[in-house]
This record gives C-alpha cells, structure tokens and sequence, in this order.
C-alpha cells in the first residue's frame, strides 16, 4: 500500500529489553507494508536491525547511547521537530516517552498513536502529573496497550478508550534461537539441582531483591542454583546481598545477553518477581520453551498470560515466603504441575505473530 502521509516512529532510547523487541518487529513489519516509514531514536548503534526501507534520524555520533532516558527525549524531540520543518503531513506513532510525544504533536497539530507498555502503576504518584497524564492521553488519537488488565486499569484510571494489542510473539523463532550452542557452565546435570532463571533490567521494578530472599529462605530445603541475567543500577546491591548472605554457590548474575533463550533452555523454572509490567514477553518465551512459570501477580499481564494460574503460579508481590513455598511445592510436585506447562504452551496463540502484527497495521493504516 501507497500512502501520502508519512509515517514517523518515535523511539528515543532503545535499550535491548522486551519492549525493544517489540519495538523491531512491529516497525519492521510496517515497513513491508507501507512506504514512507521514517525512525527517529537516540541510539545510532542498533541501526542493523532496521528494515533497510526505514529511513532513519539519529544522531551522528554514538555518544547519547549511554546517556540517561530524559536526556534522549530531548534530543528526539529536538529531531522531531527539525523533521516537522521539512515534513507538515505525518503520523507520529510513539513507543517511549509518550507523554512528550503527545504534547508536541497535540502543539503542531499532528495525529499520534501511543502505544504504552507498562502499567500505570508504575508512572509517577505526583497529583498533579497524573492530571497532566490524563489531560494528554485523552487528546491522543490512538492509546494502544499490550494486555486486557491494563487497557481497564488504564481506561477507569485515566478515562479513555485504549485498545488492546498483544505483543506479536513468533514462537518458532523463539525455539530456534534457543539451540543456540551454550558453553555456560554454572546449570550442572545433576538431575537433584532445581535450576531456575530470571532475565530483566536490574532495577527496582524488576524486584530481584525478594527472589534472592526466597532463595535465603530456602535454604538447604532443597538444592537450588539461581541465574539472574540483566544489567542495571541495582547490580552492586544484588550482588551485596549475596556475598552478605554466602549465597555465592547458588546464585549467579551475569549482564545482558543478546540471546537469553539459549539459557532459559537449560532451566527448570522461569521466575518473574516484578512490581508491575504491562505483558512480559519473557513469560512468552519461557511458556514457548515449555519452563514452568512462577510470576509475582503483578499488574499487568502475568494473571492474563498464565489464565489465573492454570499455566503456571502466582505469587503474592513482594513476598519472598510466598514465593519460596511455590518454588518448594514446584520441586515436590513436578509431575503433576506440568500440566500446567502444557496448559500455558497451547495458550500461545492467543499472542501470534501475524495476527497481531496485523492489528497494528489495520490501526496505523486508519490514521494514514
């Protein structure tokens, strides 16, 4: 399809997470479909994974890429703005920093579609932001979320009628790059160890502080290793904790990796422990690999994904006990719980590729 009005993906600080993946396959996609489809983002490095008929706006020089998020808002921003000089007709479609995206196109006349990718409980707690918030998103023309718990806590919260797309998962690709050949030594054989996994942003609301206490509570109750992969401000916290508590033997962090499936194969549980999320592809990926899945119920996404742990368990928020005695009834129950392993493998479909990935062209193309 031939379209006039261009197309103009905000995404200023790309940071290797889920909402990047995301982020590549949904713009990607759209440029196989339409013409005119133009990325405007901080991190010149991550120019590879671009469909070639993008035309990309970024800074000349990779210095931003290590810069705090607020500070590449502004500098997209300032992008943003340059391009509008040039080009009066386009559509602003914003991943990131949706609330600046919004106000700029809402000054400038444009047409925008936001799509959020985490809960609201997580944005910030000030009064009178939170107004702010509601006045801006009301005036976008498109609020797309990426689960059915957050498009109501958003929709009450801040009055609005946001739609509901899930995050196109392509679960062949997901197995396939999980027999990636991994050398990594710390998941031995022994067929008596529970081995468990964790991959996310080292941050509070990653929340990896309660699983490394239901590790300690654990104990000698059963043997367990832990791999933690991620990166983030709250390393050297995490790793304290470890030393402090002699847990060195049984749980080990180790940075970001581009291909985390290739670990998640050699685990035996997935655990998520967050504060809130909007639809953790993670817990996906982790489903797609056949892992069972222990996930704090956090909003939002992990109720949905795992149907009210019929594939897999919640745990309370932020309760280390609660989440030991899961991963204790896991290791006793093993047999019996793969059902519901099974049960969250075939609920895959609800997240296919093509299917979603059309939803979003169908919304993009009502704007165009």
């Amino acid at each position: 399809m031939n379209s006039k009005k261009k197309l103009v993906i905000f995404m200023p600080s790309i940071e290797g997470g889920g909402v990047e993946k995301n982020f590549f396959i949904i713009s990607n996609f759209l440029a196989k479909k339409l013409e005119n489809i133009t990325v405007i983002t901080a991190d010149k490095s991550y120019k590879k994974y671009f469909n070639k008929k993008i035309e990309l706006i970024m800074p000349k020089s990779n210095y931003w890429h290590n810069k705090g998020r607020k500070i590449k808002y502004c500098i997209c921003l300032f992008l943003l703005f340059l391009y509008y000089l040039k080009n009066k007709n386009f559509l602003v479609f914003s991943f990131q920093a949706n609330i600046y995206a919004i106000l700029f196109s809402k000054i400038f006349g444009l047409k925008i579609i936001s799509r959020s990718n985490s809960s609201s409980t997580g944005w910030s707690k000030n009064y009178l932001k939170n107004i702010i918030f509601k006045i801006l998103l009301r005036s976008a023309n498109k609020v797309i979320v990426n689960s059915y718990e957050f498009k109501n806590e958003l929709d009450k919260k801040f009055g609005i009628k946001s739609v509901c797309i899930y995050n196109p998962f392509n679960k062949l690709e997901t197995i396939r790059l999980s027999k990636t050949k991994n050398n990594y030594q710390f998941f031995n054989k022994d067929k008596k160890t529970l081995k468990v996994i964790n991959v996310g942003r080292l941050t509070d609301q990653k929340d990896h502080l309660t699983l490394l206490k239901a590790v300690r509570i654990i104990g000698k109750k059963i043997q367990i290793k832990l791999l933690i992969i991620g990166r983030g401000v709250n390393k050297k916290k995490l790793e304290n904790y470890i030393k402090i508590n002699n847990l060195q033997k049984k749980i080990r962090l180790i940075d970001f990796q581009k291909n985390p499936l290739k670990f998640i194969r050699l685990a035996d549980i997935f655990i998520l422990s967050s504060k809130y999320e909007g639809l953790p592809n993670v817990l996906l990926e982790a489903l797609s690999l056949k892992k069972f899945v222990i996930s704090s119920n956090c909003p939002t996404g992990p109720n949905e994904i795992l149907s009210s742990n019929k594939g897999g368990l919640l745990f309370k928020m932020g309760d280390e006990s609660d989440l030991a005695k899961k991963i204790i009834f896991y290791s006793k129950y093993k047999k019996k719980l793969s059902s519901k392993t099974r049960y969250g493998y075939k609920q895959l479909f609800r997240f296919d590729y093509n299917k979603n990935l059309n939803k979003y062209l169908k919304v993009v193309e009502n704007y165009l």
